[in-house]
């Protein structure tokens, strides 16, 4: 699922993280949020995701002034759309709202991480 051609760009983008993105990283970094691994500008697809989290199928991208162009949202639609196809969930949040309510932000994307039903239906047969 991986985009090899895309990893020195993830790796150049987490060298240049915006500062809500320092923000939220500080509080998701090193399993923080209760034991839950996120990565950050990782690969998925064609695309670079801000933040991801595999074992919830949890997305998080923090969007910029940029995104509110018709074009932008035209592509950020379409992309959370293909992501939702793989089976994830996308949250997003704009800089402003990690920038000055960054627990609001966290207790949201807790809310999904630990409320968020499994993506692949339950094994039929008997319980394990």
């Amino acid at each position: 699922m991986k985009n090899k051609r895309l990893i020195p760009l993830a790796k150049n983008l987490r060298k240049r993280a915006t500062d809500a993105e320092r923000l939220l990283w500080r509080y998701l970094r090193a399993k923080r949020m209760e034991g839950i691994k996120f990565r950050r500008q990782e690969p998925v697809g064609n695309y670079i995701v801000d933040f991801i989290c595999f074992d919830r199928r949890i997305i998080v991208e923090i969007d910029g002034g940029q995104h509110a162009r018709d074009e932008n949202i035209n592509k950020d639609k379409e992309r959370d759309e293909w992501l939702g196809n793989q089976g994830f969930k996308v949250l997003r949040f704009w800089n402003n709202d990690v920038l000055n309510n960054i627990n609001g932000v966290w207790e949201v994307i807790r809310k999904h991480c630990f409320c968020h039903p499994p993506l692949t239906p339950p094994v039929e047969g008997g319980e394990i």
